[in-house]
């Protein structure tokens, strides 16, 4: 099952160590089958507010996921953007292709 990396940053900013970070990260994410679906977008925020912007990562499953943000490669060039940028980070499981919100709804009213 998709695995997603997603990290609300929440202070974007734009300086060397930035550029470094995102000129190296994809030679991190090649080995563990890790693609950017969004990337350095501007949100339209609908509900709430949203401090920032958005990057998701989807890897082909947790195990790729873990394995990639505990490398050493990436290890290497991950405080190029933390020590810049206050932003959050989580990873998540998608949904099956079969996913039907009722059966959750269902589970939820049993449970």
């Amino acid at each position: 099952m998709t695995t997603y990396a997603v990290a609300h940053l929440r202070t974007p900013t734009t300086n060397d160590d930035v550029i470094r970070y995102i000129e190296r990260i994809q030679d991190t994410l090649d080995p563990y089958g890790g693609r950017f679906l969004v990337h350095g977008k501007q949100v339209e925020v609908i509900e709430g507010s949203w401090p920032g912007t958005i990057v998701i990562i989807a890897f082909p499953d947790s195990a790729a996921a873990h394995a990639w943000y505990a490398s050493d490669a990436y290890q290497e060039i991950l405080p190029l953007r933390t020590d810049h940028i206050e932003g959050s980070a989580i990873f998540v499981d998608g949904v099956g292709p079969d996913y039907d919100p009722r059966v959750t709804a269902a589970a939820l009213r049993a449970g």
